[in-house]
């Protein structure tokens, strides 16, 4: 069910841009985001992350921020404390889960200590027997920047070399990476949206994996949805998916991103906390195939975090694991 149609939007600032990575992706779902809500009539206005983005938001006296930044500085938490320290009401998860969900490393940390299925993985440094680690993972793995989106940094590695080079790679993202082991079967998404999740989607590319041009550039990248799974075994990823976004503290909107090994078992990849709004986007897909517009979707994702704002007595940031 869409949160109460009776929720005052107010004046609405969209946060796009900041510095990370992930800008360009940013900018252009922002502005997306911005379009269409303007279109609806409301009283929306950008706001490309800078230096000075706290003196700017106060002067366009926000009610409420729609958030779509992406990657280190805007997704990572630290927007979401400052806004936290301003009194604004913002779209998606708090401080603590956003931290968490940024982190591919103690996310799957948490997975594992709460049985939740995630591929083997390991921390890689610059004095790591290379060889060794690529055997304990099964010969193959991909290479993660822990706390990088859209796929930057990452690489398959089936040598010794390769995974030294690989660390090196994505150690110019991120000083801690990680090696995961390899995951052969498809990979699917689940957007999550207000505590329910949308349908599931089934990404297919050509390429070794779905990596940033196949995510943004690519037009052959194939979005399957239905998605071809039993009713069953769609419900049991729907809710598996729900599980790893409440494991963090998550709410409000999201992505959970899953493969499947070589036998078909779900393995748990990551949880987006400010998925993407380009024309490429998932979670944009996944409303579309709820019957739920891109408006219709950003209106949801509003009047859900105004309410639970006004709901909650505390700061996000209090609380999100209990």
């Amino acid at each position: 069910m869409a949160a109460s149609k009776n929720i005052s939007l107010g004046r609405i600032v969209v946060l796009y841009g900041g510095q990370s990575g992930e800008r360009e992706v940013s900018l252009k779902g922002g502005r997306a985001v911005l379009a269409a809500l303007q279109a609806k009539g409301l009283d929306a206005h950008g706001l490309d992350l800078g230096p000075g983005w706290i003196a700017e938001l106060e002067v366009l006296q926000a009610d409420h921020v729609f958030i779509v930044l992406h990657g280190a500085g805007g997704e990572d938490g630290t927007v979401q404390g400052a806004l936290e320290c301003m009194g604004l009401s913002y779209t998606g998860s708090g401080v603590l889960a956003s931290a968490l969900a940024m982190d591919k490393l103690r996310c799957k940390q948490l997975w594992q200590g709460i049985n939740l299925p995630t591929a083997g993985f390991a921390l890689l440094h610059k004095d790591s027997d290379w060889t060794a680690l690529l055997a304990e993972l099964g010969g193959e793995v991909m290479v993660k920047p822990a706390s990088e989106g859209s796929s930057l940094g990452m690489a398959k590695a089936s040598s010794g070399a390769e995974l030294e080079a690989a660390w090196a790679a994505a150690d110019a993202f991120d000083s801690v990476v990680i090696a995961e082991r390899w995951l052969s079967g498809a990979e699917y998404t689940v957007a999550i949206l207000n505590g329910r999740p949308l349908p599931v989607i089934k990404l297919e590319t050509d390429r070794p994996f779905y990596d940033y041009e196949a995510k943004y550039l690519a037009d052959d990248t194939r979005y399957i949805c239905p998605c071809g799974l039993s009713a069953a075994d769609e419900k049991a990823m729907q809710t598996l998916a729900l599980d790893a976004f409440s494991s963090m503290g998550c709410h409000g909107w999201g992505r959970v991103d899953v493969m499947m090994t070589a036998d078909g078992q779900a393995r748990l990849l990551e949880v987006n906390t400010v998925p993407g709004m380009t024309d490429h986007s998932l979670v944009p897909m996944a409303a579309a195939a709820a019957g739920l517009s891109f408006t219709d979707l950003l209106i949801e994702i509003l009047q859900t975090s105004i309410q639970d704002a006004a709901q909650s007595p505390a700061p996000k940031v209090a609380g999100e694991l209990a």
